[in-house]
């Protein structure tokens, strides 16, 4: 099956990119710009840099110690998205290795004298993930036969030492070659790594062994610590180690590790990690909004591990996690255009940042950059959406669960299902059933969605589920005897019965957009309210910082406002080259609304042209499709493709816009109250901010009333 996650036991079992296909939407676009342009954006970054060029002996050597585990990343993202580039890449890699299965451009004739910063067992796990990816994808081939020689090589050298990688990854790295080939001494190999650390196995540092995840072994920890995207990868793999062995305890203190972390350690955004100097988790409730630090990559592999939670245990909540972080981390990591990206994701910007046209320096910075000197992030995207649909959906013996909306179709077994919906722009999630077969339909209901209603039955006249009255239990409802529907409580609502073509589930989710308040030990958010509609978390967005945002505040006595925003689509030029085809030429060419020119942020924006036109469809939130050509037309088996257009949604919320302060001291004897002129100021979802040029930005608003 092709899945980057593949457990042999646990409560649900992952439905694999072979079986959930995309359409085009909010994740299909995204998935379909990665393979067109984002994978070969880094491959030619990574020629002009010399990465590439280090497999070919070429000297001096450039890049950092760990530049290796950049190419092995994008041969990943090759390897899911089937990309024709990648046999030539693997061979270039594969001449490099050594005759005793020992690959790396930078430590070669000096192996092995740098655990604590080397990196080499470390791109390793990245070289291994490239190669299971080729496996279950391909079959055995160069790239695979490089993957099994490193592996043993691994083996033969660190399996009767005490020794560990400063950097965890081999250890989930291990346990999936081993799923992917039986091979019993990998899963082994990678259950020692994770009781060396902590011991502990690595020298210390100025940042402290936590920094490392050494200080305490890891059945003793009480909570994610360190350096976020090291802990958060360590974490994925001990849980691979836990459930391969059965390891109920090792298990257990994960779950509780990864409790507290989301509990007080993390983000809004679902991002982790707020410290700069280290990269790191802060302390419980150390949070501050614009020295968030939120690493890319930290995001993802948090994703990493919360659907590994998830497969474990079946609890939605590590579900809803993971789709905080992919809409609101993953997505704004990447620009509209596939060809720039957030290394850290900060959750307020307060002077807009200076454009980039090569590489970037530094992590941080308040607009996408081309390329890093340390560019993760770019490949760790890349092959993140390449394997994305394998994060959709789960069976296990009852039937089928659909834990994140998007439209496509999902098959098992004979039941195969299209999703039709236009989240997160629009709550209705309409799934179809194309072939039959028994067994129950399950599907996520956020936490935040109280109040969604379920509908099942045969499609009635107007395309939708039936809604007359019908019984139900906790358990489910059997859609072969009845129609129905039925409010549904955040967690999974599950209708169960004998499925035929035709049959569909309706489930409706509560759009408004809403407040969220910060718990009160949060210091650096304490008097600040933040506004979410559905997954997203919104933002203002100030170009040149005009209003600037330092001086505004929000009226929290009036409810915020949907707004259609003046954008086209949420997706790509390349993705909507047919649509815009008869467009003024006057538009920029990378998308109509994302131009400095566009709407000041602190006045309303009008409706975009043409979009009152056409009934708004009850699932989509779009306007209706042609019954001959759109989504309910016959029951192809192929998805739906073609350009669609993604209505997107802005907010507006009442606010003060206070005069700027005139005195010499920010601290007096009495509060400081807002005072100003009301006004409204648009608010744009976290993950399209900094595509219209150098912008002010923040999540958090002070609160005026």
């Amino acid at each position: 099956m092709a899945n980057p996650v593949l457990p042999s036991s646990g409560v649900l079992s992952p439905l694999g990119l072979d079986a959930v296909r995309p359409a085009p939407g909010f994740w299909g676009d995204r998935i379909a710009l990665n393979r067109d342009v984002t994978i070969a954006h880094c491959q030619e970054w990574e020629e002009r840099e010399g990465w590439i060029g280090n497999f070919r002996g070429r000297l001096p050597r450039k890049g950092r110690e760990f530049s290796d585990s950049e190419i092995y990343k994008l041969l990943e993202a090759m390897a899911w998205a089937d990309h024709p580039a990648l046999p030539e890449l693997a061979e270039t890699v594969a001449r490099a290795q050594e005759g005793d299965g020992y690959l790396n451009t930078r430590w070669s004739g000096n192996r092995y004298t740098d655990f604590e910063w080397g990196h080499e067992l470390y791109c390793y796990g990245h070289l291994i993930q490239a190669g299971v990816a080729r496996l279950r994808m391909h079959g055995e081939d160069r790239l695979t036969e490089v993957v099994r020689r490193a592996a043993d090589h691994i083996c033969r050298r660190f399996m009767d030492t005490s020794e560990t990688c400063g950097h965890p990854v081999v250890e989930m790295a291990l346990v999936e070659l081993y799923r992917a080939t039986g091979t019993e001494r990998y899963l082994e190999m990678a259950r020692r790594f994770v009781e060396r650390r902590g011991l502990p196995a690595l020298a210390d540092i100025p940042f402290g062994r936590a920094y490392f995840q050494d200080d305490l072994p890891v059945r003793r920890a009480q909570s994610l610590r360190g350096h976020a995207v090291r802990a958060l990868y360590l974490a994925s793999g001990v849980v691979d180690v836990a459930v391969e062995t059965g390891d109920e305890e090792l298990l257990k203190a994960v779950e509780a590790q990864w409790e507290r972390a989301v509990a007080r350690r993390t983000h809004l955004t679902g991002g982790m990690g707020s410290r700069h100097t280290d990269e790191s988790f802060g302390e419980d409730y150390e949070l501050p909004p614009d020295r968030a630090y939120s690493e890319t990559c930290a995001g993802i592999a948090s994703i990493m591990l919360a659907h590994r939670l998830l497969l474990a245990t079946g609890d939605a909540r590590y579900a809803d996690v993971a789709e905080r972080t992919l809409y609101n981390v993953l997505a704004t990591a990447v620009a509209l255009d596939g060809r720039s990206f957030f290394y850290a994701n900060p959750l307020r910007v307060r002077v807009p940042a200076v454009p980039l046209n090569g590489v970037n320096h530094a992590a941080e910075g308040g607009l996408r950059s081309p390329w890093f000197d340390v560019s993760c992030c770019p490949n760790n995207i890349a092959r993140t959406l390449a394997s994305l649909p394998a994060y959709v959906a789960t069976s296990d013996a009852g039937g089928v669960q659909i834990h994140h909306f998007t439209p496509g179709e999902i098959t098992h077994g004979p039941l195969a299902l299209r999703v039709e919906t236009g989240y997160p722009w629009s709550g209705g999630v309409r799934v179809r059933v194309l072939s039959g077969g028994s067994g129950q339909i399950s599907l996520r209901v956020p936490a935040w969605a109280k109040g969604a209603t379920l509908a099942y039955g045969p499609a009635g006249p107007d395309g939708g589920a039936g809604s007359d009255a019908g019984g139900s239990d906790a358990g489910g409802s059997d859609i072969s005897h009845m129609s129905g529907s039925r409010e549904v409580e955040p967690g999974y609502a599950v209708v169960a019965g004998d499925w035929r073509p035709g049959d569909e589930i309706r489930l409706d989710l509560p759009m408004a957009p809403r407040w969220t308040f910060p718990d009160r030990r949060v210091d650096a958010l304490r008097g600040s309210v933040a506004v979410e509609r559905g997954p997203l978390v919104y933002c203002a967005e100030s170009v040149a910082d005009e209003p600037p945002l330092a001086d505004v505040a929000a009226r929290i006595s009036s409810a915020p406002i949907d707004r259609p925003a003046d954008h086209q689509a949420d997706r790509p030029a390349d993705q909507l080259a047919d649509h815009q085809a008869d467009q003024s030429a006057d538009h920029p060419a990378d998308h109509q609304a994302d131009s400095p020119e566009g709407a000041s942020a602190a006045a309303p924006v009008p409706r975009a042209a043409g979009s009152e036109a056409g009934a708004p469809d009850p699932v989509a939130g779009a306007p209706a499709a042609d019954p001959a050509t759109g989504p309910g037309a016959g029951a192809s088996a192929d998805p739906p493709t073609g350009p669609t257009v993604d209505p997107v949604v802005e907010i507006e919320v009442a606010v003060v816009l206070g005069a700027p302060a005139t005195d010499d001291w920010p601290y007096g004897p009495v509060p400081d109250a807002p005072e100003g002129a009301d006004t409204v100021l648009r608010l744009v979802p976290y993950h399209r901010w900094g595509n219209r040029g150098p912008a002010t930005m923040r999540v958090w608003l002070p609160v005026a009333d």
